[in-house]
């Protein structure tokens, strides 16, 4: 693995977004190095903010192609506390149990290996432009993925069978 002095550093801007909670729902990412930019964004028809804000993280890493040094920006207190206050490695040792999205948590983190990850928090709504950014573009996938006939439900119905 190399260094982390020479890995190349990148900046990767998230946001999460999500009508009603549960409800349709949307992420993003921008992810830059330099002059260069990369924004992706998807959604799901019935989700969490948090699971939109998870996925957004989770997005970025896949997203890299080589170990970096990763500047994280986020508005999401619950993704940067996770890892800033050792909630991660707790829950971890407990085996995951009483944790809300393990699928996510342990994608992430097997997303993040490799990685050198730093973390800021920026306040939502509050003009930061990046953030701004990441959010218009979790929101057009919200109100996109909010149009997606959901699918029928197989196998029972109302558990009566």
């Amino acid at each position: 693995m190399p260094d982390a002095a020479i890995r190349p550093a990148v900046r990767l801007v998230t946001d999460g977004a999500c009508s009603g909670n549960p409800g349709p729902g949307g992420w993003a990412f921008i992810l830059s190095m330099g002059d260069h930019v990369k924004e992706l964004s998807g959604g799901e028809a019935q989700t969490t903010n948090n699971r939109m804000e998870m996925t957004a993280l989770l997005e970025g890493l896949r997203a890299l192609k080589r170990p970096c040094s990763v500047h994280v920006v986020s508005d999401s207190k619950y993704v940067i506390d996770a890892f800033e206050q050792g909630w991660l490695s707790g829950w971890q040792r407990k085996g995951w149990k009483k944790v809300k999205n393990p699928d996510l948590w342990q994608a992430i983190l097997q997303a993040a290996h490799g990685h050198t990850l730093t973390f800021e928090w920026v306040q939502g709504h509050a003009g930061h432009p990046e953030n701004e950014r990441a959010d218009q573009l979790a929101v057009q996938a919200r109100d996109a993925a909010a149009k997606i006939p959901q699918s029928p439900r197989s196998g029972p119905v109302g558990g009566l069978f």
